[in-house]
């Protein structure tokens, strides 16, 4: 036999996962309902309520998709993508390939406009692309935490609307940690996950879809045999290439109909409930607040210890920090003898990245001073272990001055 799970207690301070809120892990321990349980169906029904909340929006269809981030930016994509349809992707990290690579899985044509990483498009760029390339659909990140970037969309979601193009919003490292407006800036879907600024477990993943999206989801709809009813039709359109992230099949299972579709993660349906009540407690102002000061004291410490850091520091986001490795110094070294000594996780990052640069998250349950300390003067030892002259308490104390 072996023995129960029983994982050493971490701080995980890299770009997601990170340490849920207790909060809303003691929620993940309440009983299991059955997913037609009156009681279980009014706690969807409030966390769509919530999750508009969060998501600044009004859309009747606000859900969550059960699985990580991913499962959510799939569902959107196969939902809305029809083979041969032109698809705009504009890559600004690794997230943007990832949004090339399912929609050619679609069968999409797309055009993939990449930008140099650590830097993200200008609205002009953007808006030159769609109306030559003449797209269905703009598949954008808003932040991506492999370059540490955040995209601006204010001005996007009217480009798309003056092209008659949906514009899809991947959030997953943003929502609850960076202003996300998606009815003020023409968002048409928009899908996060829990495990970054919204302080939970992965596992679940928010999701919010406008008429303009519900029309082409709606004309692709399918029944499965054994639940279509009597003179029951599907839509005119080409079916949805995925059963289970068919977003049709989906809000009919969270709609009055309630049309079985699969088994509510009940578990992750407590705490995706949770991380929202969390966020609109506290007021999404104030959450914003605290991500930019967490930050911004971060960066300050990292400055004062003379590390460079990553990318263009006007487009950064305020949840993930990019800073170089110092040039002689074992990066993975650094970040398993902070892991194995301090107990405390840091990120490395991906392609062209890869052995650069550290990546260190400040966001959810983790966007406060004390994790900031703790993190900043753990790296300062293992530095100095590894011979890196430092100026010993300065890190601390400029991020300190920072909350004071």
């Amino acid at each position: 036999m072996v023995e129960s799970v029983n994982p050493p207690h971490r701080l995980l301070m890299g770009p997601g996962p990170i340490n849920a809120d207790p909060r809303v892990l003691r929620v993940m321990g309440a009983p299991l309902l059955g997913q037609f349980d009156p009681v279980f169906r009014e706690y969807m029904k409030q966390a769509s309520a919530l999750y508009r909340g969060v998501f600044q929006t009004r859309n009747r269809w606000t859900l969550l998709v059960d699985g990580t981030a991913r499962a959510a930016i799939e569902a959107a994509l196969v939902s809305l993508i029809e083979p041969g349809d032109r698809v705009l992707v504009p890559v600004f990290g690794r997230f943007g390939h990832l949004k090339v690579e399912i929609a050619k899985r679609c069968g999409a044509e797309v055009r993939a406009l990449e930008t140099g990483w650590g830097t993200v498009f200008a609205p002009e760029t953007l808006e030159k692309a769609i109306r030559e390339f003449k797209p269905k659909l703009v598949a954008v990140s808003h932040g991506d935490t492999s370059t540490t970037m955040a995209q601006p969309l204010s001005e996007l979601g009217h480009f798309c609307r003056d092209n008659d193009a949906i514009l899809y919003v991947d959030a997953t490292a943003t929502l609850g940690g960076m202003d996300l407006r998606t009815d003020a800036w023409q968002l048409d879907v928009v899908s996060a996950g829990l495990q970054k600024c919204l302080g939970g477990p992965p596992g679940s993943a928010p999701l919010t879809l406008n008429e303009r999206a519900e029309k082409i989801i709606q004309r692709r709809k399918h029944t499965e045999e054994g639940l279509r009813e009597m003179g029951q039709r599907d839509g005119d359109g080409p079916v949805i290439r995925s059963n289970y992230f068919d977003l049709a099949m989906i809000m009919d299972y969270w709609s009055d109909k309630a049309l079985n579709h699969h088994t509510e993660a009940t578990t992750m349906l407590y705490a995706a409930h949770e991380c929202a009540r969390i966020v609109l407690e506290e007021g999404l102002e104030k959450a914003f607040a605290r991500h930019a000061r967490a930050s911004k004291a971060l960066v300050a410490g990292l400055s004062a210890m003379g590390l460079k850091l990553y990318g263009d520091q006007a487009h950064k986001m305020p949840n993930v920090t990019g800073v170089y490795i110092p040039q002689g110094i074992d990066g993975e070294a650094v970040r398993r003898t902070l892991l194995e000594q301090h107990n405390i996780e840091i990120g490395t990052s991906f392609g062209p990245l890869r052995g650069r640069i550290w990546r260190i998250g400040t966001m959810g349950y983790n966007a406060r001073a004390d994790a900031v300390e703790q993190t900043l003067r753990a790296l300062e030892t293992v530095l100095s272990q590894q011979k890196l002259k430092v100026p010993r308490g300065a890190a601390v104390d400029a991020a300190l001055s920072v909350y004071r």
